[in-house]
C-alpha cells in the first residue's frame, strides 16, 4: 500500500489571491507611519498634517446647521446644486476670467480627492502615460495607476525653485503620453508655476495634444508678489484642461469633504457616468455651507491668508537661520527644508526628530525620488508652536553637527 502524505497543501494568503496586481504595486504613503509613531506619544508638535488648524468659520457653519434645520438631508442633483454650481462659476470668473457653465461644465464632488479620482479613471485608458511633477501631492500617482495609466516623472529642483521646467516636459513625451498632471501652488514644497513657465506649458499641451489636469486646491494660499492663474485661463487650454479645487485649504473646511471640477462640457458628461454611480452626489449640507463660503467667506479667507503668510516667514527664515537651506515658498502652507547639512538622509532626520525633540515632519522622499533630500514642514499650526518647533529642531540640528 503506497503512503500518502497528510500533509495540507500551502495555500497563497485570501487578499494575496484576490487584491488587484495595481493596489498591490501602490505602496502605503510614506506620510502614515509618521502619523502612526506620533500618535502614540505625548507634547508631540505636528508639522506633518496638511490640514489648516483654523475651525471653520462661524458663518459657514451656522449655515451647515441651518440646512439641517430646514430638512435639507436629500440628495441633491448628481451634479450638485444649481446654487453652488453657479455661484462657483461667478467665483472663477471673477477671479480668473475663465468662464464656465454651470449648468454643463461644473460638478462638485466629495472633496479635491473624489475629483482627482475621477478625472483619471473618466480619461485614462491602460498604458497611457501622464507625465507628472516630482516631487508631489502623494495622491496623485496613486490615482494614475488605480486608473490604469503610467506616471512619467519629470524632476524638480531646490536651484529653480521646484518650478516646472517645459524643455524636461517636452522630453519626456512619447507617442504614448495622454496628459500632463499639475499640481500648484504645490504640496508639498510649496512651489508656483511663474506665468512664463505656465505659458510654455500651455504651448506644449498644445503642440503635443494634450489633456491637462490642473489640481489648483491651494489657489487662494498665495504670497508676496506672486498672483495665481487658473490654467484653464490661459489662452487654448479651457477646452483641453479638467481644472479641480475645493474649499478645505482656503476656508479651513477639510472635514466638511467638498470639492469641484470644471471641464468642457463633453468631458464633464463622462465624468458623470461615473460620479452618480459611485458616489451620487456630495453632501447637501457641505454644499449649503460652501455656498455661503464662496459668496460670504472672503474676508476670512484673507485674515487666514495673512496669517499663514506671518508664519511662512517665521518658518523659512528659522531653517535658514539653522543652516537647513530653504526656498521661499509662495503658495501653499509647506516649506521643504534641505536636510544634507546634517549628513543625515530625510527617513533617519524625521524619524529622529520625532523619537528626539517630539516634532513630526514628513520625509520629502515620501512625495518622490527628487524629494529625498528635504523634509516637509507645515506651518499651518499656530505660531507659538512653530516658535518652539523651531527651537527643537535647532536643539536637534545642534546636537547631530
Amino acid at each position: 500500500m503506497v503512503a500518502t502524505s497528510s500533509r495540507v497543501p500551502l495555500r497563497v494568503p485570501l487578499a494575496e489571491r484576490v487584491l488587484a496586481h495595481r493596489v498591490h504595486d501602490v505602496p502605503p504613503s510614506g506620510i502614515r507611519k509618521f502619523f502612526d509613531i506620533a500618535a502614540t506619544m505625548t507634547d508631540v508638535i505636528s508639522l506633518g498634517i496638511g490640514e489648516p488648524d483654523f475651525d471653520t468659520p462661524r458663518s459657514i457653519i451656522e449655515a451647515g446647521v441651518e440646512s439641517l434645520r430646514e430638512g435639507r438631508t436629500h440628495y441633491t442633483s448628481n451634479s450638485g446644486t444649481i446654487e453652488l454650481r453657479r455661484a462657483l462659476a461667478k467665483h472663477l470668473e471673477r477671479l480668473y476670467g475663465v468662464v464656465y457653465d454651470p449648468n454643463t461644465e461644473l460638478v462638485i464632488t466629495v472633496g479635491a480627492s473624489e475629483a482627482l479620482d475621477l478625472a483619471m479613471r473618466a480619461t485614462i485608458e491602460p498604458g497611457d502615460e501622464v507625465i507628472l511633477h516630482e516631487p508631489s501631492y502623494v495622491a496623485y500617482v496613486p490615482a494614475i495607476v488605480f486608473a490604469g495609466g503610467t506616471p512619467v516623472h519629470v524632476a524638480t529642483r531646490f536651484e529653480d525653485d521646484f518650478a516646472l521646467d517645459p524643455a524636461a516636459v517636452e522630453a519626456a513625451i512619447t507617442p504614448r503620453t495622454k496628459a500632463l498632471f499639475l499640481g500648484y501652488p504645490c504640496n508639498p514644497t510649496g512651489a508656483v508655476l511663474p506665468d512664463a513657465v505656465q505659458d510654455e506649458l500651455a504651448r506644449i499641451a498644445e503642440r503635443h495634444d494634450l489633456l491637462v489636469y490642473s489640481d489648483e486646491i491651494y489657489d487662494r494660499l498665495a504670497y508676496g508678489s506672486y498672483r495665481h492663474r487658473a490654467f484653464s485661463a490661459l489662452p487654448g487650454m479651457r477646452e483641453r484642461t479638467i481644472l479641480m479645487g475645493g474649499f478645505s485649504k482656503a476656508y479651513a473646511m477639510t472635514g466638511w469633504r467638498i470639492g469641484w471640477m470644471a471641464a468642457p462640457a463633453a468631458i464633464i458628461e463622462g465624468i458623470l457616468k461615473i460620479h452618480q454611480y459611485v458616489i451620487m452626489t456630495a453632501p447637501t449640507v457641505a454644499q449649503d455651507a460652501a455656498l455661503v463660503a464662496i459668496v460670504d467667506g472672503e474676508p476670512e479667507v484673507e485674515r487666514m491668508r495673512a496669517e499663514y503668510d506671518r508664519r511662512r516667514r517665521l518658518v523659512v527664515d528659522g531653517f535658514n537661520a539653522m543652516g537647513l537651506a530653504t526656498f521661499e515658498p509662495r503658495g501653499a502652507f509647506y516649506a521643504f527644508p534641505r536636510i544634507t547639512s546634517t549628513g543625515l538622509d530625510a527617513d533617519t532626520f524625521a524619524t529622529r526628530l520625532l523619537e528626539e525633540e517630539h516634532v513630526a515632519v514628513i520625509p520629502g522622499s515620501a512625495f518622490g525620488a527628487s524629494g529625498a533630500e528635504h523634509v516637509r514642514a507645515c506651518y499651518a499650526t499656530s505660531y507659538e508652536r512653530l516658535e518652539e518647533a523651531l527651537v527643537r529642531i535647532r536643539r536637534f540640528v545642534d546636537r547631530i553637527g
